[in-house]
C-alpha cells in the first residue's frame, strides 16, 4: 500500500505541474496518460469546470444494448458484494446504461454525470476509463489522479472496447467504476471478460444473411491471392491486400460499384477504371439468404495500370431536338418518366459505362432494351448517344398510350438512306393488345436497314405474363441505367447544367454546404427531383450562392419511412429553425415553443441530418 500511494502522489504531483505550465516530467505516469493529458489539453478541457454533455437521442433498445444486457446481469451478480458501477457507452461515448451495486457509488457519480445520457469522450470531460479507451482503442485502468478533470479524482475505472467481430469497429466501451480506495487491478480482467462475451453476443446475434456474407468473405479470402472485400448493407470488409494496393478513393468507389452490380441483373462481372489510372476486373458473389440479398462478396484483379489519370470521355450536347410524328418529346408528356434535359454526367463511372454499352449496341443495330429508375436519365442518354452518332436521324418517341401504339401499326418502314430511330417507352405498361402491336411492329422492322429501335422499362419486377415474355424475345442486348444515387460523382456538373437551364443569363451557383447535402441525399425520384429541389431553391434565392437552408425540408433529412404530410410540414420547421438558431438545438427548441427532449426525438424520427 505504501507503495501505491507513493506512486499515486508522483502522479499527482506531475498532473498538477501539467495543469500550471503545460508540460510536465511524466517518467512516474503511464505513457497512455501522459499522451491523454496533452489531448485533453488541447482539447480544451479545463481540469476543473468542464462538464459532460447530455444526449437523449439515443439508442437505448438496438443490438449493442440487447446483447450486453444478459452480460452486464450476470457481472452484477458477481460482483454483488463491491461498491461499484458497470456503465455501457454506445460507439461516440454516450453512456447508454448504468447499474450499481451501491446507492452511495450511484450518488456520487450522478454528481460527476456519469449517467445515462452525458458524454464522457474525452473532449469533453478529459482523461478517463471510457473517452480515453477510444482513444488508445485498449482497454485501460486509469486510477485516482490519472484522470484530468479533478471532479474524477476520487475513482477509479476499468473500462474496455467492445468490437464489432465481423468490422473490427468500436461499437461501445464497457466500465466497470469505483472509488479509488475499493479499486482492483482485477477489475481490468472482469472488464475485459465481459466485453469479450458481448462481442461474441454481437456475432451470435448477426442475422444470416450478415452471417452468410462473413463465412463467403472468409472462404474466398482463404483460396484468393488477390484482393477480396465484402459489401452488405453497414458492412464493409477488406483483407490486407486490398488495403495495400487500393487507397480509401479507390475502395469507396469498388465498394459503390460492387453494390450497383449486386442489385443489378446479370453476372455481377464488371471492369472499372479508377481515378488513379488502374482498370480493375470485379468479380463477384451475390449472397442471398432466402427471398434476401445479404450482400456481395468480390474479387479484385488490377489489369492495366496506367501513369496518368482516368479521365472522362463522355461530353453530354444539352440541346436535343426531337422530331416525333407519334407522341409529344419527352418534355411535354405530362407523365413521362425522364428529365427535361439529359443528365450530364461526366466523371461517373456507371454513367460512362451506360454510355459505351449503349453506344456500342446501337453501333452494332441491336434492338437494345434499357433498363433504369424513373428518372435516371435512360431516354436522355439514348437521345444525345443516337444524335451524337446519327444526328440527322429522325426520332420517333413511342408512349404505351393507344393513339401512340396506333400510330406505330401504321409506321412505315425506312427506305434508302433515311435513318430513324424508334424509342419504346415504358414497356411495362403496355396492356396485353399493346404488347402484341410492338411484337408485330418489332416482327416486320426488327432487321430493316437505317432504323435503330430501342425500348425502356424499369429496374424493378416485370411483368410474368406470356405476352411480356414473346415480347422480350425481340430484344438482342439489355443495359441498365444506374439511379442518381449510385452516380455522385454526375450530381455537380449536373447541378450547374441544370441551374444553367433554369436561370439563363442570371448568375446562380451552389454553396459548398448545400452541395454536400445534396450529394449526400439518396434522390428516389432521381433528376426530376433533384430538378425540384433547386427550382424549390431558386424561389427562396434567385440570385447569387443557394445555401443549404434554401433547399427543401427533404434533403436535410435521411428518414427511411414516408412521412405524412404533418409530419414533412412539421420537419420544415424544425430545419428552418435550426438554420435560424445556427444549429444550437436548444435555441431551437426554445424557438418552436418545444421542449429540447421533444426536439431529439422528432430528429431522429425524421432523420434530419442538417442541425
Amino acid at each position: 500500500m505504501p507503495t501505491v500511494a507513493a506512486r499515486r502522489a508522483r502522479i499527482a504531483s506531475a498532473r498538477s505541474e501539467f495543469l500550471r505550465f503545460g508540460s510536465a516530467a511524466t517518467e512516474s505516469v503511464p505513457d497512455v496518460v501522459a499522451a491523454s493529458w496533452q489531448r485533453s489539453f488541447s482539447a480544451g478541457v479545463d481540469a476543473s469546470s468542464s462538464q459532460a454533455r447530455f444526449h437523449d437521442d439515443l439508442d437505448v433498445s438496438g443490438r449493442l444494448v440487447r446483447c450486453s444486457d444478459p452480460v452486464i446481469a450476470r457481472l452484477g451478480d458477481e460482483v454483488t458484494q463491491m461498491p461499484l458501477s458497470i456503465v455501457l457507452t454506445d460507439h461516440r461515448a454516450r453512456v447508454l446504461s448504468r447499474s450499481e451495486t451501491d446507492h452511495t457509488i450511484g450518488a456520487l457519480l450522478d454528481k460527476v454525470s456519469l449517467a445515462p445520457g452525458f458524454n464522457y469522450a474525452e473532449a469533453s470531460v478529459g482523461t478517463n476509463g471510457i473517452g480515453t479507451v477510444f482513444e488508445s482503442g485498449q482497454p485501460l485502468y486509469i486510477v485516482g489522479p490519472e484522470h484530468f478533470h479533478e471532479q474524477l479524482q476520487p475513482f477509479a475505472c476499468a473500462g474496455s472496447p467492445i468490437r464489432d467481430p465481423l468490422t473490427g469497429r468500436v461499437e461501445g466501451v464497457l466500465d466497470i467504476t469505483c472509488l479509488s480506495e475499493d479499486s482492483s487491478p482485477l477489475m481490468q480482467s472482469l472488464v475485459r471478460s465481459a466485453a469479450h462475451e458481448i462481442e461474441h453476443n454481437l456475432l451470435v446475434d448477426r442475422s444470416q444473411c450478415q452471417q452468410a456474407l462473413f463465412e463467403t468473405f472468409v472462404k474466398l479470402d482463404a483460396r484468393s491471392r488477390g484482393a477480396v472485400m465484402a459489401i452488405g448493407g453497414s458492412v464493409v470488409m477488406g483483407n490486407a491486400i486490398a488495403q495495400n494496393r487500393f487507397d480509401p478513393a479507390e475502395q469507396w468507389l469498388i465498394h459503390e460499384h460492387a453494390r450497383y452490380l449486386m442489385l443489378s441483373p446479370g453476372d455481377p462481372v464488371d471492369r472499372v477504371e479508377l481515378p488513379g489510372g488502374k482498370t480493375v476486373q470485379i468479380r463477384g458473389t451475390r449472397i442471398t439468404v432466402g427471398n434476401d440479398i445479404a450482400g456481395i462478396v468480390v474479387a479484385v484483379e488490377i489489369v492495366a495500370e496506367s501513369t496518368m489519370p482516368a479521365r472522362s470521355t463522355l461530353q453530354v450536347d444539352l440541346s436535343v431536338d426531337v422530331l416525333s410524328p407519334f407522341a409529344a418529346p419527352p418534355e411535354a408528356t405530362p407523365d413521362s418518366e425522364e428529365p427535361s434535359i439529359p443528365a450530364a454526367g461526366t466523371g461517373s463511372v456507371l454513367w460512362n459505362r451506360a454510355s459505351s454499352d449503349i453506344t456500342s449496341a446501337l453501333a452494332r443495330s441491336r434492338v437494345l432494351l434499357v433498363r433504369g429508375e424513373d428518372g435516371c436519365g435512360k431516354t436522355a442518354l439514348i437521345l444525345d448517344i443516337h444524335r451524337r452518332t446519327l444526328g440527322d436521324a429522325t426520332v420517333h418517341m413511342v408512349t404505351p398510350d393507344r393513339e401512340s401504339l396506333a400510330e406505330l401499326g401504321r409506321f412505315e418502314r425506312v427506305r434508302g438512306d433515311r435513318r430513324a430511330l424508334v424509342v419504346l417507352t415504358h414497356l411495362d405498361r403496355l396492356d396485353e393488345e399493346g404488347m402484341h402491336t410492338v411484337c408485330a411492329f418489332l416482327g416486320t422492322n426488327n432487321r430493316a436497314p437505317g432504323l435503330t429501335i430501342v425500348a425502356t422499362v424499369p429496374v424493378t419486377q416485370l411483368p410474368a405474363t406470356p405476352a411480356f415474355t414473346e415480347l422480350m424475345a425481340w430484344f438482342d442486348d439489355s443495359v441498365t441505367v444506374a439511379p442518381l444515387r449510385h452516380r455522385v460523382d454526375d450530381i455537380p456538373p449536373l447541378v450547374t447544367s441544370l441551374l444553367a437551364s433554369m436561370t439563363g443569363r442570371r448568375y446562380a451557383a451552389v454553396s459548398p454546404a448545400a452541395m454536400r447535402l445534396i450529394r449526400r441525399f439518396s434522390w428516389p425520384r432521381n433528376i426530376p427531383q433533384l430538378e425540384e429541389a433547386l427550382e424549390f431553391a431558386l424561389v427562396r434565392r434567385p440570385v447569387g450562392e443557394i445555401q443549404a437552408e434554401d433547399l427543401p425540408g427533404y434533403c436535410h433529412s435521411e428518414s427511411m419511412r414516408q412521412l405524412t404530410a404533418i409530419e414533412a410540414s412539421e420537419r420544415d420547421l424544425i430545419v428552418h429553425a435550426l438554420h435560424e438558431a445556427d444549429g444550437n438545438r436548444l435555441q431551437a427548441a426554445a424557438a418552436l415553443g418545444i421542449a429540447r427532449s421533444s426536439l431529439y426525438r422528432k430528429l431522429k424520427s425524421f432523420g434530419i441530418i442538417a442541425a
